[in-house]
């Protein structure tokens, strides 16, 4: 039997999960290491849906995609809350 005709077995990574907090901070890594203004970019990509707000270093438009603009704006808005609450 010659090797094309064997049985071949893949092995495919398992995608990561990430949390909204976690996107929002790798996201704002990769805009910070490029030289942009994380903050301003993450407002920007919020308000329009524009993904081009995103850099694709390190993977951060795809990441940021992978969840809804309003679950990223809840965790926005929680985490803040949290920080008054706390003040």
């Amino acid at each position: 039997m010659s090797e094309w005709e064997k049985t071949m077995r893949f092995r495919v990574k398992a995608e990561v999960e990430y949390s909204a907090r976690d996107i929002l901070r790798l996201v704002y890594q990769a805009l910070k290491e490029k030289g942009h203004n994380p903050v301003d970019q993450i407002v920007g990509y919020l308000l329009s849906g524009d993904p081009a707000y995103i850099t694709s270093h390190r993977d951060a438009r795809t990441l940021v995609r992978r969840l809804e603009r309003d679950e990223l704006l809840a965790e926005l808005v929680r985490h803040y809350l949290e920080e008054e609450k706390g003040a």
